[in-house]
């Protein structure tokens, strides 16, 4: 079976996600210790309002010296990730993929079943695609309810997400 999973449904852009992909995406968690963490309900796009305009400020006051560069790895990040347990947030993709302004669930199938999640349970989702440092064995994803829930036994084998 295919490691992709589907968005599609009532939105803008149907959207092909590649969990394979996801271990190089600053917006990764780690799973073992998310739902413990005590988080803020800080807005995404605001932050990074913040920091591109740090940085433009910077730009201003010092010149651009320097292309931007990837901030390089060290050596315990390497670790963390070839033994690091990870997922990440769903939100960020359903915003994209710009659902109707009259949807109001979400169909999550996976091999077997399928669940219906309000908007709201799909866009606090985390979707875990890496265990100890390995692909899903029984992937490409699992499905975490935002609020843990389910942290010790996710919905496996998701394969699409239609928007209704």
């Amino acid at each position: 079976m295919s490691d992709i999973i589907f968005i599609n449904g009532n939105v803008s852009y149907s959207i092909t996600l590649d969990p394979g992909v996801w271990i190089f995406d600053d917006r990764k968690v780690d799973l073992l210790t998310y739902f413990e963490e005590e988080r803020s309900n800080s807005d995404e796009l605001e932050a990074y309002k913040k920091a591109v305009s740090a940085h433009w400020d910077r730009e201003i006051r010092e010149g651009a010296l320097f292309p931007p560069v990837n901030k390089s790895i060290s050596r315990f990040e390497k670790e963390k990730i070839i033994k690091g347990t990870f997922g990440i947030p769903l939100r960020p993709f359903l915003e994209h993929a710009m659902p109707g302004t009259d949807a109001q669930k979400v169909l999550l199938k996976t091999e077997i079943n399928t669940y219906t999640l309000t908007m709201e349970e799909a866009m606090d989702a985390i979707l875990g695609f890496s265990k100890e440092g390995k692909p899903l064995q029984d992937g490409p994803a699992h499905f975490y309810f935002g609020d843990g829930r389910n942290k010790t036994a996710p919905i496996t084998h998701i394969r699409q997400l239609t928007v209704i």
